[in-house]
This record gives C-alpha cells, structure tokens and sequence, in this order.
C-alpha cells in the first residue's frame, strides 16, 4: 500500500503524530493508499524549514528561479502519463480529461509563471515641481500558505504555488487529503529540478488540524485558499485578527444565459460540457441553464438527448464521459440534493440515479442528472451542488434572464449564448460575476485576473494579479537637486 508522506526541507517525512488516513480509489471505492494525518507540529517543522530558506531563495535572481520554475514544468511535462494515472486513480475523473487538461494545465501554471516573473514590472513617478522621484519594490511576502481542493488536484495546487515561489516566497502547501497523490509526487520532481530544500514543503492532513495550523501560525503571512465557502468564512475570521494577505476563491452556482439568436448547435455541445466535465466538479461549471422561451422546449428536447448519450464508467476506459464522484461522502451530498429537487417540485428530465460499473460496483458512479425547475429560489437552484446535475428554466426577457442569474449569493462565473453585439455588452457588464464567457467556456488566458464576488470569494488569481498578491508594495521616495 502506498504510504504519502509529507515534504518538508527537500524530504519525505512520516507525520509526528504516526497517524494515518486512508486514501479511497473513487472508481473502485477501496482503500488503495494511507496518507500523513499531520497536525501543528508538522506544520511547525514545515515552517521553520520555510523560514531558513527564505533569505537564500529570495536573493535568489529572477533568471535562476525562472530557470528551475522552467525545469519544473518539464518535469511534468515528461511525466505527463504517470501523473495523469495518479490523478485519475486518486480522484475518480476521466484519464483523458487528467491526460489533455489537468496535468498539462499544471504545467503550464509552472511555465506561465516562470516567464512572468522576468516581465512583472512596477511604476516610478517623477514629481517635476517637487524635484523627486517615487518607485516602488514589489517584495516577497515571506513564507506563505497555499491550501487547495480536490476537484483539480495538481491543477490548482500549482496555480498557487507557482506565482508563490516565482514572487521569491517560501511555502507551506496542504493539498486536499481526498486528493493527494499528484501534490505528492510534484516533491521529487522539485527536488529533480533543484529547488532548494524548503523553499516548498508539501503537508498533507486535514484541514481542521494541518489546515487549521497553517491559517493560525503566526510566522505564515499570506494564505492562498481554493475551497467551500463555509471554509473560506471560517479561514477569514480565523486570519483576520492577524492581519495576513488573503486570497479565497470558493463555490459558485453559475448561470448559463442561453439567448434564441445564438448559434445553437455549438451552443448545444459547449453546454452539455459545461455542465458535467469533470463530473460537475468543477466551480465553473454552468449548473443553472436559463434558456429564452421561445427556444425552450427544443433546447429541453435536445440537451437531454445529449445527456442521455454521455457515457458513465471506469476512469480509465477510453469511450467515457463520466467517471466517479470524489467520494462517497460527496456522492451521497450530491444525491440528497436530487431527492430535494423532487421535493421541492422539480422535474428529473433524466439522470438521478447511481450507475453500477461492471467490476467497479462499490465505485462512487452517478448519471448525468438535468431537473427542470421554475423556482429560482428553491435550494437547489440556490445551493452549490458541485456534482452531476444542473437545473434548468426558461426565460422571457433579458431583464428576466438578468434578474434570475443574479438571484443567488454566489458570484463566480457565467455564460452568455448570443450573437448580438448589443446584448452581449449589456448583459456582461451587469452580472454578478467575476468571470463571463460570451459563446464558449473554460476558455482560460492566464494572464486575465480570476475570482468571484459576493460569496465567491475575495481578491484574483492569475497574471500579474497573483504575483501582486504575493509581494508587498513599497514606495520610495527620492528628493533630488
């Protein structure tokens, strides 16, 4: 049995408490790995060992991190098969999606960020009256936090921790301890491509106790969290008293605005993704569809048509659509809300049910789910779901349209389907997102700002936005002659 240990000062290291946890295998519901159940004192060693790298990696030139954040992406890049079968055995997705999205993704955060930081510029102003000039440093916070979820395991971890080290940070990582395979393998390969020791220390545990330890520590002073929204309120009044740096993406309800004069057969194919890549699990996904009336009916017709074909199975069969929910906690969640929509009123268009796998029948497997509803306001159209299933109403107006995709506390993103210029500027500038995809989705450019509003969560990832927040902004002023 595979034992995951943590990463603290350039080694692998049992956890103090000796304590571990088991790893389940989502697509086949079996133990398969036991993971460090770590607590403050793993923390504590992590940190120090954080902290003595610090000044070193620093003063380090930005050529030379560039240049080992560079080899990282290599890395993974020639271990794209390995780490994909890790992610798709660890969190039950489609090996074709760990393939040709996650684990390609993970190395592009590394390359990105490699090359970024040797652009990253800052502003000087000269006040000609006043016979001075100002400019300001952009400076390395110190040791950081960097905690992320589950659903894109190596994906997210590096989208944090890669901008963290390019800024000149040291870092504390926790990765989700349901997911934990892919950020555990990243250690050797950052070892293989000479980061120094503790520069990165990768912590494994649960978030009450090795995430808890990391948002208390005091010598920690930023913290970058993906994750729930309760979490997140948690985390923030838990860090507030301290002053750190916080930057929390957390869940979304995100509305898919679907206008008769799109095109609709790429309108179609693009939705049906949208709504169940990644088993759903994705905060992006498009879980409430709003379609214009007069195209409702058709679209209804068609979408589950659509859905009805998506194939459910074992990860790593090469014909699915589907593989298994994360885990048996979370398909459970996820069916309870299905329950509830019927209660609620709403109609299961199809979908709603677990799939027994031929040879995989304890694995976590549910069917594309599509409920129609005509409450805006019942939970399920309200609460975050992050499986399977989305909802779906029709629409008369624009201002309708607007009205019900605004209607939830969440912010994150949205998806327009129109081809009128007019609309399209209207409609992106008043909704309440942080993200709007006009005629696609998922169509990431790393170098555009990424989060939410409301309870979507607080600051931007991405870019120049994530090397901002990993570094502190200082003025000086000169007074010349």
């Amino acid at each position: 049995m595979i034992k995951i240990l943590n990463y603290i000062n350039g080694a692998y290291t049992e956890p103090q408490s000796g304590e571990w946890l088991d790893n389940y295998n989502p697509s086949t519901g079996e133990v398969y790995a036991q993971i460090a159940n770590s607590n403050h004192k793993d923390i504590g060693d992590a940190y120090e060992a954080a902290k003595a790298a610090f000044e070193s990696w620093s003063n380090t030139t930005i050529d030379e991190r560039s240049r080992i954040l560079l080899k990282i992406a290599s890395l993974i890049d020639d271990n794209l098969d390995r780490l994909a079968e890790a992610e798709a055995k660890d969190n039950g997705k489609p090996l074709s999606l760990a393939k040709t999205v996650d684990i390609p993704r993970a190395s592009s955060n590394f390359r990105f960020f490699g090359n970024a930081i040797t652009q990253f510029s800052s502003e000087a102003h000269e006040s000609v009256g006043l016979n001075t000039m100002n400019f300001t440093l952009r400076q390395p916070i110190g040791v950081v936090g960097c905690i992320s979820p589950w659903n894109l395991p190596l994906y997210l971890f590096t989208w944090k921790i890669a901008p963290a080290l390019a800024a000149g940070n040291t870092v504390v990582a926790k990765p989700s301890e349901v997911t934990p395979l892919t950020a555990y393998l990243l250690g050797e390969l950052c070892t293989e491509a000479g980061l120094p020791n503790g520069v990165l220390n990768i912590v494994h545990g649960m978030g009450p106790t090795a995430g808890q330890a990391i948002v208390e520590h005091p010598g920690i002073k930023a913290i970058s969290f993906t994750g729930g929204t309760k979490t997140g309120e948690h985390l923030a009044r838990t860090a507030a008293p301290m002053f750190k740096k916080l930057s929390l993406e957390l869940g979304g309800k995100n509305p898919n605005l679907i206008f008769a004069d799109c095109d609709y057969d790429k309108m179609l194919a693009v939705t049906v993704k949208s709504s169940f890549s990644n088993q759903g699990q994705i905060c992006l996904c498009g879980s409430r569809i709003f379609v214009e009336k007069s195209i409702y009916e058709k679209f209804k017709m068609d979408f589950v048509l659509k859905v009805q074909q998506l194939k459910v199975g074992n990860p790593f069969e090469a014909a699915i659509d589907l593989g298994a929910l994360v885990s048996k906690p979370h398909l459970e969640k996820v069916q309870s809300y299905i329950a509830l929509a019927e209660k609620e009123g709403g109609t299961i268009l199809t979908g709603g049910n677990p799939v027994s796998v031929k040879g995989f029948e304890n694995g976590y497997y549910l069917e594309p789910t599509v409920i129609e509803v005509f409450d805006n306001q019942c939970r399920v159209n309200q609460e975050e779901i992050f499986g399977p299933v989305v909802t779906m109403m029709p629409f008369e107006t624009e201002e309708e349209a607007l009205r019900m995709a605004n209607g939830v506390k969440y912010g994150l993103s949205a998806t327009v389907w129109t081809n009128n210029l007019n609309r399209t500027m209207r409609v992106s500038k008043q909704l309440e997102v942080g993200i709007v995809w006009v005629n696609t989705w998922l169509n990431r450019d790393l170098r555009t700002p990424f989060g939410g509003v409301k309870d979507s969560g607080v600051g931007r990832e991405g870019g120049f936005e994530a090397l901002r927040f990993f570094t502190e902004a200082k003025n000086i002023c000169i007074k010349y002659e």
